[in-house]
Parts: C-alpha cells; structure tokens; sequence
C-alpha cells in the first residue's frame, strides 16, 4: 500500500511532490474532495492512494484523496447501504447526542471561566454577565478555531485570552488600524492593546465610575 503526500499540481489531474516535481495522477483515478471523513478513512485502508494537503498560512488543509475511481465507488456504496439502516442511525444519534452534551458542559464551564477572570465589582454584574456572554457565544462553537477550542492550556487561560481578543475587535480599532509589514510589529500592536484592555477591567474591578463614553459598555449595547 502507497499513501504518499503531495500539494495540488498546477493542472487539473496533477500533484507536486517535496521536491516540486509535477506528476500525473494514475489513469482511472479520482479524487475524492475532503467533507466525509467515513468514506475517506475507508478509501485510504483499501489500497493505494495518494493524499493532497496545501499550505496556507501556518495552516495545512486537505484537498482531498486521489484513488482508484472503482475503490471510491466501491467503499462508497458500502457506506452508503450501511448508512441507510436504522441501526446506524439510532448510532448516530446517540453520537450526537454525547457531542451535544459535552458542548453545553463546556459551554457552562467557559461561561464560568470568563465570569472568573473578570471579577467585576458586585455594581457591575449585569455588565459581566452580558460580557461574559458575548464571549462564550463567540469563542466556543464546535469549529471556530478560536483559543477557546483548544486543550493545549487550562480554560482560565482560555478564557483570559479569549476576553482580551474579544475586546481587541470589539473595542479597539485594531480591524481598521494599518499595521507596517514589519516583523513583530503586529505582536506589539496587539500587546500594547491588550494592555489597555487589561486596564479597563482594572477599573471595573475596582468599582471605579466608567466614563460615559467606555469602548465596552459601547460593545455590549
């Protein structure tokens, strides 16, 4: 079995290889596109196949799996009569039912979070309720990508880091702001208004009177 990686060719029906090398996909191939991971795992434990990533940023995505078109059509008919009894759909809704369940738990336990890191005076509760809100609605859906969704660091860090790039789009003018090209100037713009933001929690911390004209209480409106 050969499971080599490529990136996309320049033509339609190509790969290129590590070294930049184009070559023709194998008559009597297809590609399957990237969304039904069932079919995919399938296809590539069958037989020979060729896996096509691309970079974009710092990010690699899939473009698909290039196989023997009879192989794809083979496991997908598979798949398709397996999932059509009533078996596999009284699985799947119990799959998606345990997802369901473990995202509103941690949905609960983030809203908790960001609440914690806040600590707003007792005077501005209703404040940090709809902040702590906004937030969590933002940061935690399955699929955002946001720092919320990962596990590599504690939920107060999470939800530390998720306030202040809330506030960094929501009550700075980072979005419209024209950044040089220059490296690490991006990172120092970002930290200098992380900064700022951590100093007017400080003043809802403290119980401080807020100035009419807040960038957050602009927010929330």
């Amino acid at each position: 079995m050969s499971s080599p990686t490529f990136s996309p060719g320049p033509r339609e029906g190509t790969v290129r290889d590590v070294t930049g090398m184009v070559l023709t996909v194998p008559k009597g191939w297809s590609l399957l596109p990237p969304g039904d991971a069932g079919l995919t795992r399938r296809v590539k434990a069958a037989g020979d196949h060729w896996v096509v990533q691309e970079k974009k940023g710092r990010k690699m995505f899939s473009r698909g799996v290039w196989a023997p078109t009879a192989t794809i059509e083979k496991m997908r008919a598979g798949l398709d009569a397996e999932r059509s009894t009533e078996a596999y759909a009284k699985k799947q809704k119990a799959a998606a039912d345990r997802r369901e369940k473990v995202q509103n738990e941690y949905v609960e336990d983030f809203h908790g979070a960001v609440l914690a890191f806040l600590d707003f005076h007792p005077d501005y509760d209703a404040l940090a309720n709809r902040f702590a809100k906004a937030v969590t609605t933002h940061a935690t859906p399955v699929g955002s990508g946001t720092v919320a969704r990962t596990k590599r660091i504690p939920i107060e860090r999470r939800a530390e880091s998720a306030v202040i790039a809330w506030m960094r789009h929501q009550t700075t003018a980072y979005d419209t702001m024209t950044i040089p090209r220059v490296k690490g100037k991006r990172r120092e713009v970002r930290r200098m208004l992380a900064q700022r933001s951590k100093e007017l929690l400080h003043l809802y911390r403290q119980g401080r009177e807020i100035p009419s004209n807040c960038p957050l209480k602009a927010a929330l409106k």
